[in-house]
């Protein structure tokens, strides 16, 4: 193996060598199996609540502490 083999980046799935045509990747096929690890929920994200508010629709609105009922 020469030195120009042994250094360089190398595919994340296969660890060989990568190509300019495939980068990060080597090939293809890596760059297709690295695909469908994300589809397949092979990868997760690590993060804050899935649950979160995110569109403004709050489920369980928060009450004011302080209300007053003139009945």
């Amino acid at each position: 193996m020469s030195k120009s083999e042994s250094s360089g980046p190398r595919c994340p799935i296969c660890k060989k060598p990568t190509v300019q045509e495939a980068r990060p990747f080597c090939s293809k096929r890596c760059r297709d199996v690295d695909l469908s690890r994300w589809l397949g929920d092979g990868y997760v994200i690590a993060g804050g609540n899935a649950d979160a508010d995110e569109d403004g629709d709050d489920p369980s609105p928060v009450r004011p502490s302080h209300t007053r009922d003139d009945d």
